[in-house]
């Protein structure tokens, strides 16, 4: 089995696995490592059950004690199936850090209050806090000078729609406005 085929088949078996616990594969990554293969499972909130209506909400992340029982249940998983071959495995599973591009409207609604940087395909990259994720796409609020105060408007409101979304990035911000640091 070649390491795509067996990528799918590990995503979807622990996809299934992790179904109802509120924890999502977001990817699957499996490397050879020497004479072992590195499998790496990137999981996140499962924001599937969210209210449709609700696209403002803020989505904690997950917790240390969710991914560690995410990390048994994939494990246990992994040992039980032929899909990662007969040769050892390392296992890692983690969230997807901060580092990693935005895609899927699912990500982005994980993103919620959170700064963005977001490449555009009809004009250059903007930069502003993540105020909405729905069906059509984004809205960003942009302030000029600074971050708006409770009660302000802020300087500018940018809605982006999915096909015009090249690539996002979260920005790193060591002091939140809202006090809420993640």
């Amino acid at each position: 089995m070649d390491t795509r085929a067996r990528t799918e088949l590990l995503t979807q078996e622990v996809a299934q696995a992790l179904q109802g616990s509120g924890v999502v594969v977001d990817e699957v990554v499996v490397q050879q490592a020497g004479r072992r293969r590195l499998v790496r499972v990137f999981v996140a909130r499962d924001v599937e059950g969210l209210d449709p209506g609700d696209t403002t909400s803020v989505v904690e992340p997950l917790t240390l004690d969710e991914i560690a029982e995410a990390t048994r249940t994939v494990s246990d998983t992994l040992d039980a199936s032929d899909a990662t071959g007969q040769g050892p495995y390392t296992l890692e599973v983690s969230s997807p850090g901060v580092d990693r591009p935005l895609g899927s409207p699912a990500q982005f609604r994980r993103n919620v209050g959170r700064l963005l940087t977001v490449g555009r395909t009809d004009g250059g990259p903007v930069t502003g806090r993540l105020v909405s994720v729905d069906g059509d796409g984004v809205r960003l609020e942009q302030v000029r000078g600074g971050e708006a105060r409770p009660g302000e408007e802020p300087d500018d409101a940018l809605e982006l729609a999915w096909p015009s979304i090249e690539r996002a990035s979260v920005q790193v911000e060591f002091s939140r406005p809202d006090g809420k640091d993640h």
